[in-house]
């Protein structure tokens, strides 16, 4: 017999319409920037063409000498000098505000080293400080998402109470700290997303504040830059605290440093429950794909569910749970790939238990106010639940799964 391809299964289609779609999203960005900024462009290299031989004309010098000097006023500015004064690039304060681009990835590149030996050194250094700032952005994640969860709990129950759900003399115990009071209880991803959205305006806005009154931009690119560092992007168009003396210099540099370090941790969890909510709207396209794309498939497995009206061993595998009973399952049941054209006493046994420990289990969860449709792999390992940010998030939040 031939064999049969496998069907894809969830995690590549969405990793591979995932793909598509960030594809399609860079082709459509490049358009639209390509049609904003190309004319603009084409405008500025004219007139400066235009000047440099309007310059070489009147002050007699020649096209190419002149180029030459401008070469050599480009490496200036690639070295840091520029005509007005600036603060010294590499003494601490410059150092430390260099380093902290670099272990943030935010990477503005106003200031490079220039020597072989801190070329190599910064290779070195990156190497761990953005590994663990990257931990450190994680964490931070995880406390931020535990406040959030905690101050949410407490309105949950707040209301609770005032709907006589909950007693009013309710008081958490010992026994009750950590995940809380309400067994199953979760906050909503999308809850989250306002709060940290909320966050994340109020904070840029007042950035935005600071940087146009000490830096002398307009609102808008002070909100630009804001976004631009916040988001570790990093372009360097516009980079604070660049002048030689600013008035309140000292408290400027720490207003600076606070902003940016709360701006990029609170952009990152940002971004990290973005990209849940990207996940989810992928889940249900590639359930729209499946409803729509196999009928061929839906019809056979119809008539094979008719046809054999109790096969606890295709219940098995395609429900795919384990729950924590008395009795599990015999090897010789689990080993075996069961036909599904004949039964035994002990599968059927099998089969009744886990039905019934999944009844159970939908009771529990809806006594306590969390009804949810429960579907776990038998089969999990250490990266079963993912890891990183995206792990953080699906664990700590509701509304993350397939089955909601």
């Amino acid at each position: 017999r031939r064999r049969r391809l496998a069907p894809l299964n969830e995690d590549n289609g969405r990793f591979l319409l995932l793909a598509a779609l960030i594809a399609a999203y860079l082709s459509a960005g490049a358009t639209v920037f390509s049609a904003l900024e190309s004319p603009s462009e084409a405008a500025a290299q004219l007139r400066w063409n235009r000047t440099l031989h309007n310059f070489s004309r009147i002050f007699n010098i020649s096209l190419p000498e002149l180029r030459a000097f401008l070469r050599s006023y480009e490496a200036a500015m690639a070295a840091g000098i520029r005509v007005d004064a600036l603060r010294p690039r590499w003494d601490f304060p410059g150092a430390f505000y260099f380093v902290g681009t670099v272990v943030s990835t935010i990477g503005f590149g106003m200031t490079t080293p220039a020597t072989v030996a801190g070329k190599v050194f910064l290779i070195i250094y990156g190497l761990f400080g953005c590994a663990g700032t990257i931990l450190f952005f994680n964490l931070f994640l995880e406390r931020i998402i535990s406040l959030l969860a905690f101050i949410m709990k407490a309105c949950h129950e707040r209301q609770l109470r005032r709907s006589g759900l909950l007693p009013p003399n309710f008081r958490r115990g010992p026994a009750m700290s950590g995940v809380g009071s309400l067994v199953g209880w979760k906050p909503s991803v999308y809850h989250v997303l306002l709060i940290l959205g909320i966050f994340a305006i109020t904070l840029s806005c007042c950035a935005s504040a600071m940087y146009t009154a000490v830096e002398g931009w307009n609102y808008v690119d002070s909100l630009y830059y804001c976004f631009v560092t916040f988001s570790t992007i990093g372009f360097g168009d516009l980079v604070s605290s660049q002048n030689a003396a600013y008035q309140n210099q000292g408290l400027y540099r720490f207003g600076n440093f606070i902003f940016i370090f709360m701006g990029v941790c609170c952009i990152y969890s940002l971004f990290n429950v973005i990209s849940i909510v990207i996940k989810q709207v992928l889940n249900w396209v590639l359930k729209k794909f499946e409803c729509r794309c196999c009928p061929k498939c839906h019809k056979s497995s119809t008539r094979l569910s008719r046809r054999n009206a109790i096969t606890p061993g295709a219940r098995l595998r395609r429900h795919n749970i384990s729950v924590d009973t008395d009795g599990q399952y015999d090897s010789d049941t689990e080993g075996r790939r069961l036909s599904g054209e004949m039964i035994s006493m002990r599968e059927l046994t099998a089969s009744n238990k886990v039905s019934l420990a999944i009844l159970q289990k939908q009771l529990s969860e809806t006594a306590n106010g969390y009804p949810r449709n429960v579907c776990i792999n038998t089969r999990q390992n250490g990266f079963s639940a993912g890891v990183g940010a995206l792990a953080i998030m699906n664990n700590r939040l509701a509304e993350t799964s397939d089955s909601r």
